[in-house]
């Protein structure tokens, strides 16, 4: 067994997923591999099981849930397993994720740089064109500059980063808590993420020697006022969910909430293209929704 596992969420991308894996056993620092498959129904459990190159891999675990719980669900558990297995790294990220074969290497680096004193660690998203992913914007931390010795070593502190290539130590996990999996999408790394580095004030940095592809089709950030109508119903989960983590965060952290659902309600009645009254009753409602939403942590045993 490798000291790290990299905890992959899958759900009906089976192409994306086979490029991920190759990408994860080409690393220059080994790995295993723990593949949380959200009751994918395009054969990506019989690939697993059934393939040659993957299926008779022993660094390849795979579970499949019996439905699908989302990307909050598949990563409470994906964690919660690779704790429960003993190891002493977790590296999360989706399926689309294509890590450079020295990601982990790099990351491994910072954590010695850093002698493990530190919440989490995030990779430098890219997208396709070798462009910063817009939909993974890390946030900077303003106290960044303290820290210039890690700066020149390329470390950077952070208070939020996404699941692309988020990696701690176990210690973090069972200190934290886990993902919210009631969150299901969109949201759950932020607050996981802040938890650990706003709320608990740990010092959390971006490895910007350590890179991952976010191959996703576009290189777009969300935004509810110019989004495709084929995806709004994702904001539901956004917008409620946001009620949660902000709350969490104090007076300060609900005002920001509540000014931030405010320019979202704006910029839906009079600047979105089409469906203005639509967007802006998932902002509205959600944000009385996400008022009485208080799903509690789980947490592991040591």
């Amino acid at each position: 067994m490798n000291q790290v596992c990299a905890v992959v969420v899958t759900y009906n991308r089976l192409e994306m997923l086979k490029r991920c894996i190759a990408a994860l056993k080409a690393q220059t620092s080994p790995c295993d591999i723990l593949v949380i498959d959200n009751a994918s129904t395009d054969g990506t459990g019989d690939y697993l099981a059934g393939n040659e190159d993957i299926g008779f891999d022993k660094s390849i675990n795979y579970c499949c849930l019996d439905k699908n719980s989302g990307g909050a669900g598949g990563f409470n558990k994906g964690m919660r397993e690779a704790v429960e297995r003993g190891y002493d790294y977790i590296w999360l990220m989706d399926d689309d994720v294509i890590p450079y074969p020295d990601a982990l290497e790099k990351l491994l680096e910072s954590d010695n740089i850093l002698s493990g004193r530190y919440g989490w660690l995030s990779s430098v998203p890219l997208w396709t064109d070798g462009k910063g992913c817009r939909m993974n914007k890390q946030k900077i931390d303003s106290a960044f500059y303290d820290n210039i010795d890690h700066l020149q070593q390329g470390l950077l502190r952070s208070n939020y980063a996404t699941f692309v290539s988020l990696f701690m130590r176990r210690e973090t996990i069972i200190k934290a808590g886990l993902p919210i999996k009631e969150f299901f999408i969109w949201g759950d790394d932020i607050e996981f993420t802040r938890r650990i580095s706003v709320r608990m004030k740990i010092p959390c940095y971006i490895a910007g020697q350590s890179l991952v592809i976010h191959a996703m089709k576009e290189n777009n950030g969300s935004n509810i006022a110019t989004d495709e109508m084929s995806r709004l119903n994702r904001y539901n989960y956004a917008f409620r969910n946001e009620n949660y983590l902000y709350r969490k965060e104090g007076i300060k952290g609900f005002m920001f909430y509540f000014a931030k659902c405010g320019k979202n309600l704006m910029l839906s009645l009079f600047k979105a293209k089409d469906h203005r009254l639509k967007r802006a009753w998932i902002v509205l409602k959600q944000f009385f929704v996400g008022m009485s939403f208080n799903p509690e942590v789980e947490y592991l045993d040591k």
